[in-house]
């Protein structure tokens, strides 16, 4: 079967390749030097030691190179092997489109450089083909993984996953790894809430699972990192800060429909209010509050690193800006248990408060520094700036527990009553 060349978007006839159980779709983008040669030994993999009738997709987003080309070579000389092209440009476009028009029972989805041991893809699917599991991943972060990578990217893959259990309260253990499937029936009802077309997409896919009450499976697996990867780190940082913050107000607006999402899918769930584990209270609150502000300062630094070349003072005043707004909205939702538009003016104005004296103690502080020692290095005003942010950070928590702690209270209690 050769792929279709008219206009966007394109999937082959899979009606005519019988019954298929798993659709492995392999998202690519310029990727003519590898692609023939992951594929051929997927399919070679898939032939010998998968039990289920299976399907490979691949997913070509608009690229320019001679991937598509290829693609069609594919196709023509292996019959498990579909393609699909699109002519925009998008991972999680492709991935959204392919699922989408899937007739699977299992749709899965694999980066193109195999970086993933292809011993895990059975431990992946088979929860969700026997029914137990509607969502699967794979973790390089649970025990029992073997990874190899640097430490940078060890760093910001960890920084991450803890950025995502402290904001928007996740328990899942590793957002990204490109190793991921879910039940057919349950991505038609999610995907179409998912709103983000490129890296944010796992995340976003998985926020909403695990919201919706679904069981999310996990596999650690043994993984190698690609050294000739593409993808640009500080672009893919950012698109991802700018997903949690919409996922964080979406969620707290009740802009995004968690409880009617949670109606509709086949398994009912009760989501806990509060992560397992972290004690009630006042207590609770701080454990809370903590974990937002790790969350928030690795934010904040992160932000601070990449507007650095603005200067430091201004790097400072947007990167503090965009952290006070992010941790004022996790905290009404996580810290204080308050949900809804009802006070939420107020409660920005007041951490707007808090984020000017912040700012007075972090700008202050950075002028002390390059007065007392104007050849400081970027680690000196970092060092200078954790300790000003942790007297802030005491300040903000006794002022946001002063304006949301009744609210949060009230709420509670009508939750109670209303059960």
């Amino acid at each position: 079967m050769t792929p279709l060349t008219a206009a966007s978007p394109h999937v082959a006839d899979r009606s005519t390749s019988g019954t298929t159980v798993v659709d492995i779709v392999i998202p690519v983008y310029n990727e003519a030097v590898d692609l023939a040669a992951s594929v051929h030994r997927l399919d070679a993999y898939l032939a010998v030691s998968f039990p289920y009738p299976y399907r490979i997709v691949v997913a070509d987003n608009a690229s320019t190179d001679h991937t598509w080309l290829i693609a069609g070579e594919l196709t023509a000389d292996l019959p498990h092997v579909e393609a699909l092209h699109l002519d925009t440009k998008g991972r999680g476009r492709a991935l959204r489109e392919a699922w989408l028009t899937s007739t699977a029972d299992v749709v899965a989805y694999m980066d193109v450089d195999l970086s993933t041991d292809l011993n895990a893809l059975l431990p992946l699917v088979a929860p969700l083909v026997s029914g137990h599991s509607d969502v699967a991943i794979g973790t390089r972060l649970a025990r029992g993984s073997r990874v190899l990578r640097g430490p940078k990217r060890e760093f910001i893959s960890r920084s991450y996953n803890l950025l995502l259990r402290t904001v928007l309260g996740v328990s899942f253990s590793d957002a990204q790894c490109g190793f991921k499937a879910v039940r057919r029936d349950v991505a038609d009802r999610l995907l179409p809430m998912v709103e983000d077309n490129n890296w944010f997409f796992d995340t976003e896919l998985l926020v909403l699972a695990q919201r919706a009450g679904l069981r999310i499976h996990e596999v650690p697996v043994d993984w190698t990192d690609d050294p000739g990867t593409t993808v640009d780190i500080v672009a893919t940082a950012t698109e991802d800060l700018r997903g949690i913050w919409r996922l964080v107000r979406g969620l707290g607006s009740g802009r995004i429909p968690v409880a009617r999402l949670r109606a509709e899918l086949p398994r009912s769930a009760t989501v806990p209010s509060a992560v397992p584990g972290v004690p009630t209270g006042m207590l609770g609150q701080l454990v809370r509050f903590g974990a937002v502000g790790v969350a928030s300062t690795l934010a904040f630094f992160v932000l601070y690193l990449l507007l650095r070349p603005l200067g430091a003072q201004s790097a400072n005043l947007v990167a503090l800006l965009v952290t006070a707004i992010g941790n004022t909205a996790a905290n009404r939702r996580l810290t204080f248990g308050i949900t809804g538009r009802a006070g939420a003016l107020r409660h920005h104005l007041g951490g707007l408060a808090a984020f000017g004296v912040a700012l007075g103690l972090t700008s202050g502080s950075l002028l002390l520094l390059s007065a007392w020692w104007p050849t400081a290095g970027h680690a000196v005003e970092v060092g200078v700036l954790v300790i000003a942010n942790a007297a802030a950070t005491l300040l903000r928590f006794v002022s946001l527990r002063l304006m949301m702690s009744h609210r949060g209270a009230t709420q509670a209690a009508i939750r109670l009553t209303s059960r």
